[in-house]
């Protein structure tokens, strides 16, 4: 069998098995503050970066990892492997899958990118996917179809937590943030073909959350979906709260909780929360 070495990037928090295993590697995001760029998950963590938000006030942004940053690991690789298989962050919202491409077409190994389309744990669970159908024998074209098709069946529905945060990063303008902050909504952001939409404005959290568990039991009464999964910024006893009324109200489902990596929250905020689900075939 090939050796494949799998790679992704930081805005996916990998589960314990992932981390335990010894052939999956991370290339980490870069998080700009005041001019200094930091380490998504290694020299800046999203708990250090909720409280600077905080406190400081500070003025962040983000960058994909440069074309040498995978470079060097593809070089590296390329000595104990006979593939790399990289699963990104949508390419429509990076630059990453085209920095890993760049990257792959410098060495002799193969290197094959899948643009998920996705962000954070629903990428993860994209690349437990294709890591499920490689080792069932699948060819990678094989492989890389089948986890298209499933990719692309999802639904993953966010409540922003802080326009101010999204104003700060340059993701939202200012009449949108004037409008916003007056009226005090809470924008769910979906995302539909790689691409962040809005898909309602409700005033608050307790009417947003109606919307998404709305969304949730209608996706539920087709049988198809098997698992989801809340994301948060720094609200884990909501998320906690969440996956028990999951429990209580769709039993069947199993419920991750994952966090947003950093390289998220500088454009989130900390008070953010959503949930995501997959329909099977």
């Amino acid at each position: 069998m090939e050796r494949i070495a799998w790679v992704t990037d930081s805005t996916g928090t990998l589960d314990e098995d992932l981390s335990m295993n010894e052939h999956v590697y991370v290339v980490p995001m870069v998080v700009i503050i005041d001019g200094k760029e930091y380490e998504d998950g290694v020299d800046l963590l999203p708990e250090e970066l909720y409280r600077r938000m905080r406190e400081e006030k500070i003025n962040a942004t983000t960058s994909q990892p440069s074309v040498g940053r995978f470079h060097a690991l593809y070089k590296e690789l390329e000595k104990d492997y006979d593939r790399i298989i990289a699963v990104h962050l949508s390419g429509e919202l990076s630059g990453t899958v085209s920095a890993s491409r760049q990257a792959g077409q410098m060495v002799t190994i193969p290197v094959d990118v899948f643009d998920t389309l996705l962000i954070s744990f629903p990428m993860i669970l994209i690349l437990k996917r294709l890591m499920q159908y490689m080792n069932e024998g699948l060819s990678i074209e094989e492989a890389f179809a089948k986890t298209r098709m499933y990719a692309d069946n999802h639904e993953t529905y966010v409540v922003i937590g802080s326009l101010d945060q999204l104003h700060r990063s340059g993701r939202l303008t200012n009449t949108q943030y004037i409008l916003g902050s007056l009226l005090s909504f809470k924008p769910i952001i979906s995302i539909e073909n790689g691409l962040l939409q809005t898909k309602s404005k409700p005033r608050n959290l307790k009417k947003a959350e109606k919307l998404i568990f709305s969304d949730l039991h209608r996706s539920d009464e087709t049988g198809k979906v098997k698992e989801c999964t809340i994301l948060y910024g720094e609200m884990l006893e909501e998320a906690l709260r969440w996956k028990k009324r999951i429990s209580e109200e769709c039993p069947h489902i199993i419920s991750h909780i994952s966090p947003l990596g950093s390289a998220i929250g500088v454009h989130t905020g900390e008070q953010t929360i959503g949930l995501s689900w997959f329909h099977e075939d």
